[in-house]
């Protein structure tokens, strides 16, 4: 048997032992359970690079995606991740389901679940709505990111295009840098990387840091440079215009070339990190106002694509973790 047969007809290495059949917040899994998900995401890294993408660990098996929130990559990643395992695949079209004509979403989601789907993959504007459909639900649940609370997979995919750059995450310094009071990258990133023995700090402006909850306690810089001294990894995040209030959002936007210059990541800014230091961004970029757009580009220094195709095999590695527990 070829090299290639051996690893698109594998199952992959043992499974992690998962402590719960949901995957909803990084706050579930051990450090244990995390390694044994980045040990598995590497295998299927090199499986989607292979010519035969296909692994037949979920064949039978029916995932639904749940997009209450407007999605490129992560719908198109949990698409393409179940179809790579064998699994029969479903995008629910939200803008004309029964939840638009008044049907509450406990109702809608229990609806799903009577015709016997494996996995439902969620994404909602609420916090905790992934949470609350669990309740309520026997198939697996998986948040694909919960109001500005957390987004777990992403959290997994980019320690995992971390580990691949570094070959470790313990010890690591990572700046995460921008709009971190609304977004959920930034809490399921700290909460995993802090896991698992890098340190995390925020970098931006005072009125977007987080005020309060467990974010609160990351070391906070009011200063670019003092911020990215000493990074290993600098992340950006996007303005999260959406969550904000409709005046403050726009007063920030109305000043977007400012924000660029005070907190835009460029060349001479990445210079205060290492010398070896990466650059990453969850997506979606606005080029020019959070980062530089020949940055995001530089193929020495970012990372960019790379946590895209990450992000399928991590998440072929959740689904096959819950898929044969």
């Amino acid at each position: 048997m070829s090299d290639e047969e051996n690893i698109t007809t594998s199952k992959g290495p043992d499974r992690p032992l998962m402590a719960t059949k949901h995957f909803l917040s990084i706050d579930d899994f051990s450090t244990a359970d995390i390694s044994a998900l980045l040990d598995l995401g590497d295998h299927y890294a090199a499986l989607n690079r292979r010519t035969v993408k296909r692994a037949d660990v979920l064949t039978g098996r029916t995932l639904v995606n749940l997009f209450f929130e407007n999605s490129t990559r992560t719908q198109a990643s949990f698409e393409i991740a179940g179809m790579r395992l064998g699994a029969d695949v479903l995008n629910l079209p939200v803008a004309t389901s029964s939840t638009v004509k008044g049907e509450t979403l406990i109702d809608t989601a229990k609806t799903l679940d009577a015709m016997q789907p494996d996995f439902l993959v969620v994404r909602h504007s609420a916090a905790r709505a992934p949470h609350e459909i669990a309740a309520h639900v026997s198939c697996a649940v998986l948040n694909a990111g919960d109001g500005a609370n957390e987004h777990p997979t992403q959290g997994l995919l980019d320690a995992l295009a971390m580990r691949r750059a570094f070959g470790r995450l313990e010890g690591l310094t990572v700046a995460i840098c921008g709009d971190i009071r609304h977004s959920r990258v930034a809490g399921s990133n700290y909460r995993l990387l802090t896991k698992m023995g890098a340190d995390v700090r925020f970098v931006g402006p005072e009125h977007l840091m987080p005020a309060s909850g467990p974010l609160a306690d990351a070391p906070q810089f009011a200063d670019m440079r003092e911020g990215l001294s000493g990074a290993d990894v600098v992340m950006m995040l996007r303005i999260q215009i959406e969550r904000m209030e409709e005046t403050a959002g726009s007063m920030v936007m109305a000043t977007k070339e400012k924000y660029f210059a005070d907190w835009g990541l460029t060349a001479d800014k990445l210079a205060w990190a290492k010398p070896e230091a990466k650059v990453m961004h969850p997506g979606p970029m606005n080029r020019g106002v959070e980062i530089d757009g020949a940055l995001a580009d530089d193929p020495d220094r970012s990372l960019v694509l790379t946590q895209v195709e990450m992000g399928v095999a991590a998440r072929m590695a959740v689904l096959h973790a819950l898929g044969t527990g």
